[in-house]
Order: structure tokens, then sequence, then C-alpha cells
């Protein structure tokens, strides 16, 4: 187990990486077309998940292999720089804890197999569409469509429910919150959701099922709601700017994998079904 959680610790710091770059690497793009439409030379620098290596954002500090230790690293530097001492964001070693952490359940929950690996690459990738969602209010194509084939690709095996479950829950789960969209935006004029969260709910689907689409649903439009009221009452975000919906579905989505089938079974005896 202790070598799990190191490893899940690695891949924590792997997914700080994926957070930071890839909304970059699709700005990069965007601005490659544009110049391309302008008659311009597009730029030579590369920047993907490997290059250039990773530095302080403020002095340019090449941060080495001792310095990029998950969670030590950041103790042993007190939180800073070596370069400039700027503080650096506690989120980093956040993400590394709660990825082995979330790793170290679902090992517990469904042992060392198959079925583990599977709900943790699901659990990696959530994280990463969470914290993304929540930063830019972008979920990237390139991990929400993997994430669907993947989820698609492991109940072929019947791993979580069956294969017409899964085709079932894609297409339902897209085409639910593409007409929520769709009504909202005849109703009021105004678009509601991004295109995003319908491929992230399609993605669920494909993972959990069609029957777990309402629990996903519901779940995360209750949470949803309830978390926008008390930014708002708090006065931590403007009523008129957008709320991600993106981390509320994937904490539903989370839970309805591993549990949702109990919840489901639990609230059919309550009402007497």
């Amino acid at each position: 187990m202790a070598v799990a959680f190191l490893f899940a610790l690695m891949i924590g710091s792997f997914l700080n990486v994926v957070i930071y770059r890839v909304p970059k690497m699709m700005e990069l793009e965007w601005q490659a077309q544009v110049d391309e439409m302008q008659g311009k030379e597009p730029s030579q620098e590369r920047f993907n998940l490997s290059v250039p290596a990773s530095s302080c954002p403020k002095c340019g500090h090449k941060i080495r292999w001792f310095e990029n230790i998950p969670v030590i690293s950041y103790l042993m530097q007190k939180g800073q720089c070596n370069g400039c001492h700027t503080p650096i964001s506690a989120r980093y070693p956040s993400v590394e804890l709660f990825t082995a952490l979330i790793s170290m359940y679902v090992v517990s929950v469904y042992g060392l197999n198959e079925i583990s690996l599977a709900v943790m690459l699901f659990s990696w990738i959530l994280i990463c569409l969470t914290l993304i969602d929540y930063d830019t209010q972008l979920l990237p194509d390139s991990i929400t469509l993997p994430l669907l084939w993947l989820g698609l690709l492991v109940n072929s095996f019947g791993m979580f429910t069956s294969l017409h479950m899964a085709v079932a829950g894609a297409m339902l789960g897209y085409l639910s919150l593409w007409s929520i969209y769709w009504l909202f935006k005849l109703l009021t004029g105004k678009e509601g959701m991004g295109y995003g969260d319908f491929k992230l709910l399609a993605a669920l689907g494909a993972w959990a099922g069609a029957d777990q689409l309402p629990v996903i649903i519901l779940f995360s439009s209750l949470v949803g709601a309830i978390f926008g009221i008390m930014l708002i009452v708090l006065k931590r975000h403007e009523r008129q700017n957008p709320i991600p919906f993106g981390p509320y579905l994937a904490v539903a989505g989370w839970i309805s994998l591993i549990w949702g089938q109990e919840i489901t079974h639990k609230y059919l005896q309550l009402i007497g079904v």
C-alpha cells in the first residue's frame, strides 16, 4: 500500500501539470489559428505537457528534480520558490495528497485489480476536469472525449454496467443537457451552460450507465444550486458571472459510479418500490 500511495502522489504531481498546461495549450492553439487566418507566421515556441521544463513563473528558476518531489519538496521549501522566495500555491501539494487519498480509498474498496485501476483512472481525469473548469470555465475535448471512449471500452467488458446501457448513457447524457441548453436559450436568449458540460455528462453516462443519469443530474444540480447561493450570499461571486457546472457534475458522477446502485436501491426502498 505504501508503494501505491507514493505512486499516486506522483500521479497527483502529473495532474498538476495537466491542470496548468492544457488550458494554455488550448490558448496557444487558438492563437495559432487566428495568426494563420491573418496570414501571420505561426509561433515556433513549443509548449506541451513536457516542454518547456517547469520553472518559477516569476523569476524563471528551473525546478530541479529534488524540488519536484510530491508534497515533501513543498514542505522542505516552506512553500516558497528557492530562487525568489515567492510563495507557491498550497493547491499543488493538496492535489497530490488528495489524488493519493482518493486512490487509496478506491484500492481499499475494490482491491488491486482491473476495476480498481479503471476507477482510479476515472478519478484522476475528473480531478483534472474539475480544477480546469474551476479555473477557466473550460472542459477540454482532449480530456472529456477520451473519458467517454474509455467508459465505453471498460463497459464493453461489463465492468460497471452493460455496453448497451453505457451507449444509452452517453447518448442520453449529451442530449439531456443539450435540450436544457436550447430550452433555456429560447426562453431567455442567454446561454446557460457550455458544450463541455454536455460532453462530460455523456462521458459520465458511458461509465455509470443510463440508469444513473437521474442521480447525477439531480445531485449535481442540487449541490451546484446550494454552493452558488452560498457564494452569492457571502459575496464571493457576482450574480451575473457564470458558475462552472463541471465540478458538480464530476463529483456527482464519481459518487454515482461508486455508490450509485446503492443510492438508487435505498431510494426505491424508501418510496416502497
